[in-house]
């Protein structure tokens, strides 16, 4: 099972919901993955579709419980590769489909067949039916990677008006979601890990939230370690660099004019670095008598390599 489809089972699992967060949650699911349709005796019917059994049983049981709708189940093959069961909720005439559609949001309550396309403010319009309608309508259109690959959540829709919508109350939460055209469909998209975070809280999905937030946590501790290890690589390289350029400029000297053509001071780490090529310079300074710090150490080693440099221009 998908990470998406774990997500989405969990939120299922909460059906102790008032009539309006049902309503809400109704609302959310059927305008993104439902159908509706007017057969030629006029007879109005609607129908739900999903590949996951955990949402068909809500919707069933949520019409059930504050609607008094027992909707027919149909269970078919998927002819796709994927060959997944796909759960068909049915809602017709006699089971009061038009009065359930205007009141979840699908039809306008006015007289006549006039498509709602938006999200309903009548339905969303406190923080307990705002969750609810999210939760709708990620269980209807929603999607989330695997964030052990990609941080990545996102809700698909057919209408742009209603992907705005929905993104600017998804957005009312802090959150930076964003709109984009994918071919004919429109998405809602996050893909920022602690925004994720914070829409599985909305929906309730918490327990994939704790999931989520270990991932994270190990991610992080990944990152920071490759950052030290690369940070002391780094480090490590541009020592061993200084200490090879050294080692080279010192050998010059003492072919070309001789150690003891040095001051004292330089000659002494001179000697030091070409005995102990491997050492740091905190740990050469220790060796002279006095010690010197490894500013000094560094100066010293800086006007040797300018002394052997002069001597490489009066060779050319």
């Amino acid at each position: 099972m998908s990470f998406s489809s774990k997500v989405k089972s969990e939120v299922c699992r909460y059906v102790d919901v008032s009539k309006e967060e049902a309503i809400a949650i109704l609302s959310g699911v059927m305008k993104v993955s439902g159908t509706i349709a007017l057969a030629s005796n006029k007879q109005l019917s609607f129908k739900v579709t999903t590949e996951n059994p955990s949402i068909a049983r809500l919707v069933f049981k949520l019409l059930k419980a504050h609607f008094d709708i027992h909707a027919k189940i149909m269970v078919k093959k998927n002819n796709s590769l994927k060959k997944n069961n796909v759960y068909v909720i049915l809602i017709n005439e006699d089971m009061g489909v038009k009065a359930l559609l205007k009141e979840v949001g699908v039809l306008k309550k006015e007289d006549g067949f006039s498509l709602e396309f938006g999200v309903p403010s009548s339905l969303a319009y406190d923080d307990i039916t705002k969750k609810a309608f999210i939760r709708g309508s990620f269980l209807g259109g929603g999607s989330i990677s695997n964030p052990e690959k990609t941080y990545h959540l996102e809700f698909v829709t057919h209408d742009n008006n209603y992907a705005e919508e929905l993104s600017s109350l998804i957005n009312t939460y802090g959150l930076n979601s964003k709109v984009i055209q994918r071919k004919n469909s429109y998405v809602i998209y996050i893909k920022e890990g602690e925004q994720i975070s914070d829409l599985l809280s909305i929906i309730g999905a918490h327990s994939s939230l704790f999931y989520l937030e270990n991932i994270r946590i190990m991610k992080e501790m990944r990152n920071n370690v490759n950052r030290l290890v690369n940070c002391e690589t780094a480090n490590l390289s541009k020592t061993v660099n200084a200490a090879v350029r050294q080692v080279e400029s010192i050998k010059l000297i003492e072919n070309e004019i001789g150690l003891k053509r040095l001051p004292k001071n330089l000659r002494e780490i001179a000697e030091l670095r070409l005995k102990f090529p491997d050492e740091s310079l905190k740990e050469l300074g220790e060796m002279l008598n006095p010690k010197v710090g490894k500013s000094g150490v560094n100066h010293r080693l800086r006007k040797i390599e300018k002394i052997a440099e002069e001597l490489r221009k009066e060779g050319r």
